[in-house]
C-alpha cells in the first residue's frame, strides 16, 4: 500500500479547533489560546483515503498526530506477510508523542488508515513549547506516553503467554460484558478479528470450529453466542 494524503491549507485549521479539544491535551485550552499557538507554528492538518499507509515501520517521526477523524490501525507485518493488529485509534487520541523525543525517533510498526482518516500534524517544537508552557498539557502529555506503553506491554503478555482459545475467551468475556448479552455481534470480519489476536484467519476459524463441537459457541459471519454461560470469565 502506498500513502495518499492530501495536505490542507493551514487557515483550514481552524475549521477543526473543536475536534482539537476533544485531546484530553488540549481540553483545558480556549478556542483563542489554540489559535494562539497554532497561528505560530508550522502545524498543519493531513488527510489520508481509506487502507492507505501513513507511516511505514521504520520511518522517522517528526510530529505528534492528533485524530481528528476516522481510525487507524498500527500493525505489526512480518516478512511473511502476516499481520497482528496491535490495536486501534480514533477521534480524541493521538500517535507520535512517544516517539517524538526519542533518540531513534523511527516508527516500530505500520500505521494505517483504516478509513478516511484527518490528522492534526502538530511538530516538535510546538509540542516542547506547550510543555514548558502549560502544566495541564504536560501532565496529559506524560499520561498519553504512559499509556500507550501499556497498550504494547499488555499486547505483548497476551500473545506470548495465552493460547488461541484463551485469547477468543477473554475476546467474549469481554464483549459480553460490554453488549450484555451472549449473543456477541462482530464489529470486524473474521479477518480483523485473527490480526487483532496475531493469528492467521485459518487458526482462529479452526479454533472457532472446535469450540463449536465442544459444545461452547455457534457462529455464523456476524456473530458468536455463548452456549455454556462457565465460558464467561468472572
Amino acid at each position: 500500500m502506498i500513502s495518499n494524503n492530501i495536505n490542507e491549507k493551514p487557515h483550514l485549521i481552524e475549521q477543526h479547533f473543536k475536534l482539537i479539544k476533544l485531546n484530553m491535551l488540549f481540553s483545558n485550552f480556549t478556542i483563542e489560546e489554540l489559535g494562539k499557538f497554532i497561528s505560530n507554528s508550522n502545524s498543519k492538518v493531513n488527510t489520508y483515503k481509506s487502507n492507505t499507509v501513513i507511516y511505514f515501520e521504520g520511518e522517522k517521526c517528526r510530529s505528534m498526530d492528533i485524530i481528528l477523524r476516522g481510525c487507524i490501525l498500527i500493525q505489526k507485518i512480518d516478512e511473511k506477510g502476516n499481520i497482528l493488529t496491535i490495536t486501534e485509534f480514533g477521534p480524541g487520541n493521538s500517535i507520535g508523542g512517544n516517539l517524538l523525543f526519542s533518540e531513534n525517533p523511527l516508527y516500530p510498526m505500520t500505521v494505517i488508515a483504516k478509513d478516511e482518516v484527518i490528522l492534526f500534524n502538530i511538530n516538535k517544537h510546538l509540542v516542547l513549547e506547550l510543555c514548558h508552557k502549560n502544566k495541564s498539557f504536560l501532565v496529559e502529555y506524560l499520561k498519553s506516553i504512559s499509556d500507550k506503553a501499556a497498550i504494547l506491554t499488555n499486547k505483548i503478555k497476551t500473545i506470548s503467554m495465552k493460547s488461541i482459545r484463551e485469547t477468543i475467551i477473554d475476546f467474549l468475556t469481554y464483549e459480553y460484558t460490554i453488549q450484555g448479552t451472549r449473543k456477541i455481534k462482530l464489529s470486524m470480519s473474521k479477518k480483523e478479528l485473527a490480526e487483532r489476536f496475531g493469528i492467521q484467519r485459518t487458526s482462529l476459524s479452526r479454533e472457532l470450529a472446535k469450540m463449536r463441537k465442544d459444545g461452547l459457541i455457534s457462529y455464523d459471519a456476524n456473530f458468536i453466542t455463548i452456549k455454556n454461560r462457565s465460558l464467561i470469565k468472572n
